[in-house]
């Protein structure tokens, strides 16, 4: 199936990213949150990859801070740890948004998730979850080498390279845990995908950021009042604003692994699956 972006009444390209693509978005995300509400457990899954992280970077960067001298250049020793701790943080990362995937695809197929099977899911796809953390780390690598090499242009390309990625591999998750194939062959799906409709995947992606700016507003106005009050009284309200946030980043990343697992079903079959507006979905994807 072909997919292309939508022209203009009058034969003009159309913008690719406009209000009426986000407010789509926002009506998917929506949508989405119908649909975890099903399954509230999956949001303990980036709670768990929050976890996780933490205790690799205790781990890790105790040993690193011991071997490297503050102001000076790491060592051999340091460099070993900070590539290790890189690649570490990716799998983490990589892992738990392939269980989220795994839970979204096992609710919109009929079936009835839980963080185990969530977690079992990702398991059985640990030999292509692998390479991907790599690949991801290596892509991320070579683009901080680029920015801190070429300052005033690096900076420009990285940001131009990064969001590139970030488009191509919008479904590598989805086609990765439902069809079991390689990163490699993952990417060129995801990207063939989405290469004509790369405006519609950044308009999901702001819709997204901007639901959760909106429902993390809350929290910041708590913060700004703990701010305020300070001292002791001020703690019960920085432990509701951080808590707040928190729940706010784990409902928005598995609505994002739902989101990102239904359009996978609407690119690749063309149907929209149950919990999802057939409308909307095409609102995302033209085809040609």
């Amino acid at each position: 199936m072909m997919l292309t972006r939508p022209f203009c009444p009058n034969g003009s390209t159309c913008s690719l990213i406009d209000m009426g693509r986000i407010s789509n978005t926002i009506r998917l995300a929506k949508e989405s949150w119908e649909v975890l509400k099903a399954d509230k457990e999956l949001m303990w899954l980036p709670v768990m990859s929050f976890g996780v992280s933490v205790a690799a970077i205790v781990v890790l960067g105790v040993p690193y801070l011991v071997t490297t001298d503050f102001g000076d250049s790491p060592g051999a020793v340091g460099v070993v740890l900070g590539v290790i701790l890189a690649i570490v943080l990716s799998f983490v990362q990589v892992f738990f948004q392939a269980a989220l995937v795994s839970g979204a695809n096992e609710r919109l197929t009929g079936g009835d998730p839980t963080v185990s099977s969530s977690i079992s899911g990702a398991t059985g796809r640990i030999h292509r979850l692998i390479p991907w953390a790599l690949m991801v780390v290596t892509v991320n690598l070579i683009l901080r080498a680029v920015e801190e090499k070429v300052p005033a242009v690096g900076r420009l390309l990285a940001g131009l390279a990064s969001s590139a990625w970030a488009v191509l591999t919008f479904l590598v998750m989805p086609v990765m845990v439902i069809e079991d194939v390689g990163p490699v062959d993952a990417v060129k799906k995801s990207s063939s995908l989405f290469r004509d409709t790369w405006g519609e995947n950044l308009a999901s992606q702001i819709g997204f950021g901007l639901l959760a700016f909106l429902a993390a507003l809350p929290a910041m106005i708590v913060f700004g009042i703990g701010v305020a009050v300070g001292g002791a009284p001020a703690i019960p309200l920085y432990v509701v604003a951080f808590g707040w946030v928190a729940l706010v980043l784990a409902a928005v990343s598995a609505m994002t692994a739902i989101f990102q697992t239904a359009l996978y079903y609407y690119a690749t079959e063309g149907r929209a699956p149950s919990g999802f507006d057939s409308g909307d979905m095409a609102g995302s994807f033209t085809r040609r």
